[in-house]
């Protein structure tokens, strides 16, 4: 099976590095999707999925001031892992992905509250000012 995209096709693979196009088949697309873009964007459906994303770190902070959790629950909301079919990371080779695992998930959980105590009390006046002046 072909790995790239130029030796699928039988094209040079210089001609992909001259244009700055991927050539890959297998690994995961050097890219990522800023979450913060959804906050300044007019569409109804991506303000709502940021709310959403909003509402859910107040939910795992509120967790976090009430105290410890199970190792279960952490794990459950906590652990973020990586979508593998949409191929979006930073990979060199593959598509697995490492997501932020159960290290991650206990730090999470033990400075949430205290690094954002108001997280999801206040909004950013750029983005409102933004949002009306559209």
């Amino acid at each position: 099976m072909a790995t790239f995209i130029s030796d699928y096709f039988d094209v040079d693979a210089a001609l992909f590095e001259s244009y700055g196009a991927l050539n890959s088949i297998v690994n995961d697309l050097p890219l990522f999707i800023d979450p913060f873009l959804l906050f300044y964007s007019e569409k109804p459906e991506y303000i709502a999925l940021h709310e959403a994303i909003i509402t859910y770190f107040v939910f795992l902070r509120d967790r976090a001031a009430a105290g410890p959790v199970s190792e279960g629950e952490l794990r459950n909301w906590c652990c973020f892992k990586e979508v593998r079919q949409n191929r979006l990371g930073f990979s060199v080779s593959g598509n697995g992905g490492a997501g932020l695992g159960m290290d991650f998930a206990r730090n999470l959980h033990a400075n949430l509250n205290v690094i954002f105590p108001d997280f999801g009390k206040r909004r950013s006046p750029k983005a409102a000012t933004w949002r009306k002046s559209a």
